[in-house]
């Protein structure tokens, strides 16, 4: 079932009064027959509010309430479809996150398998843009103003233990100083680096040793800067490296034939750094490989 969430709230714009342009991935995508390819059913779109350029003046993150109720929103669709298939969240940028753990929560306790070129453990200090995209795994582990961290019942969308962050690399000087407070924590981490070295399908096998025990299943999120910049250029912060998307593919494959695998969503793809759209084109192909994957 595949799910659109065309939602930039959490991002800062590219440049004064210039909304960013990932909530236009999933209309992309769509219209490059993702949906058909996979087989998926078409469940809708869950429309954000719309983007508002400065920062909220008590948490100093931009659009603060507007991406919480979008989280609440998003979380009941999410919900919803994942009582009757697997989910694919074509996002927008990585603050669905927000919305879709949150939907999880109210369903059960599940596991997350964070795929990301960045770890997303900033916080509205460590922040340069005040943008929520940067803060997604510190949120939904309970980390950050309570009015993105604390839901119904009180407590973290998924715990530490729950998590397993892969591919990232952000470790560099500067880089690695917003993801800081990820140290000691007990998510467990597989830089590209260390993942490359035990090989892709090993890091896939220990990531399910993990979230494979998670009571009700667990999520993947994909942020496609994990990728290398040659093969996906069109992502508002791009790093050097990154995943080939044969590796990717490869790591994806074992993770979403799991059983246990309740959903995946793709994140902040801009299709406005994509003129000629060959960026799309590759995402969506890449995609259409790991879903329609036979098991």
């Amino acid at each position: 079932m595949a799910l659109r969430a065309p939602t930039a709230l959490g991002l800062a714009p590219p440049q004064p009064g210039v909304e960013p342009g990932a909530g236009r991935a999933p209309d992309v995508l769509m219209a490059n027959g993702l949906v058909e390819r996979i087989g998926a059913r078409d469940a809708g779109e869950v429309l954000p509010l719309p983007y508002r350029f400065g920062r909220d003046p008590e948490t100093g993150v931009r659009n603060a309430q507007a991406v919480r109720d979008y989280a609440e929103r998003l979380g009941a669709a999410v919900s919803e479809a994942a009582e009757r298939a697997f989910v694919v969240l074509l996002g927008g940028d990585c603050s669905v996150l927000l919305g879709a753990m949150w939907g999880l929560r109210q369903r059960g306790e599940y596991g997350l398998v964070f795929v990301d070129g960045h770890r997303d453990f900033q916080t509205p200090e460590t922040s340069a843009t005040g943008g929520a995209a940067g803060m997604d795994l510190a949120l939904v582990t309970g980390r950050g103003p309570e009015v993105w961290t604390r839901f119904r019942d009180g407590t973290p969308l998924v715990r530490d233990e729950a998590v397993v962050a892969l591919a990232y690399r952000d470790e560099e000087p500067g880089e690695a100083d917003g993801s800081r407070e990820i140290v000691g924590t007990s998510i467990r981490q597989f830089s590209l680096d260390s993942m490359r070295q035990m090989g892709v399908g090993a890091a896939a096998e220990r990531a399910l040793s993990v979230v494979g025990a998670c009571p009700d299943g667990f999520w993947v999120h994909l942020d496609v800067d994990v990728l290398t910049t040659e093969a996906m250029p069109a992502v508002d912060s791009p790093q050097p490296g990154g995943l080939t998307t044969d590796e990717l593919e490869a790591l994806l494959v074992p993770l979403l034939r799991h059983p246990g695998a309740a959903g995946l969503e793709v994140t902040i793809y801009d299709p406005d750094r994509d003129p000629d759209g060959r960026s799309g084109r590759t995402l969506t192909s890449v995609l259409a490989r790991v879903l329609a994957a036979d098991p």
